[in-house]
């Protein structure tokens, strides 16, 4: 067991997938998880399976690409909690395609998605964890953001710019003993990456760049995540960890 004392954590992207893994670990190390995502569906379902196994979590259904709805959710879960110490930047999505055939519309959704909510959330939940002088950071970003990805333009430039955000996050947090780390998944076996797992030919492409020729699970994202949100990891900061088999060795 890692070492939790009483903390709180905000995931966002927490109905499925990686988010949900995330959620869930740190549910089973004690820690109070709200779980958010768009849907008030999934999220909901996520708390639901944390309180049946005996964990503590809540459901808040937010739009993250909406930085007002970021701003009153955060305004309410502060009063409730004196403190958020955990952050996980998570909630992602993709619009594939090159770029020449990528729109306006498909590049901005991405970025406010996977990037602009990172710089909402951290802005408005960070702050106390600064006051407070304890707080855990983890952005969720991508291999893609590392070496970047043909057709994942917007994609790669999202998780690029998380990576950077990690980094000057850091500098600026440390002084105030708030940590902040990037994990960087590979290839991970979720609702989002079905369509390709499922596909002998394409996966087997994959799997060509991939050392330990396997997908990831969301578990071993989920792992990392937790230990860099744990006491005993009070040292580490301004890292990005990449969980992605050695793609990017």
């Amino acid at each position: 067991m890692l070492t939790f004392t009483h903390r709180t954590a905000l995931v966002t992207g927490a109905g499925r997938g990686i988010g949900k893994a995330i959620a869930e670990t740190l549910a089973k190390q004690g820690v109070t998880v709200i779980c958010v995502s768009k849907s008030a569906d999934s999220c909901g379902a996520t708390a639901a399976a944390i309180v049946a196994a005996g964990g503590k979590a809540r459901a808040l259904a937010v739009d993250v690409a909406d930085g007002a709805a970021i701003a009153k959710a955060s305004e309410d879960l502060l009063k409730e909690f004196p403190t958020i110490d955990i952050l996980v930047n998570n909630a992602g999505i993709t619009r594939d395609g090159l770029l020449f055939r990528m729109s306006e519309t498909d590049w901005n959704d991405v970025i406010g998605t996977n990037l602009t909510s990172c710089f909402h959330w951290t802005k408005l939940i960070g702050r106390p964890m600064t006051r407070a002088r304890w707080g855990r950071i983890v952005n969720i970003a991508s291999v893609s953001g590392i070496m970047g990805n043909a057709g994942q333009a917007n994609y790669s430039a999202a998780k690029a710019g998380m990576i950077g955000l990690t980094k000057t996050l850091a500098r600026e947090f440390a002084g105030r003993s708030v940590t902040v780390n990037a994990v960087a998944p590979g290839f991970i076996k979720t609702d989002m990456t079905t369509e390709f797992v499922n596909n002998p030919e394409v996966a087997a492409k994959i799997l060509e760049a991939v050392p330990l020729k396997r997908f990831g699970e969301a578990a071993d994202i989920a792992n990392i995540t937790a230990y860099l949100c744990s006491e005993e990891a009070g040292y580490i900061t301004g890292q990005v960890f990449s969980v992605d088999g050695g793609m990017a060795m």
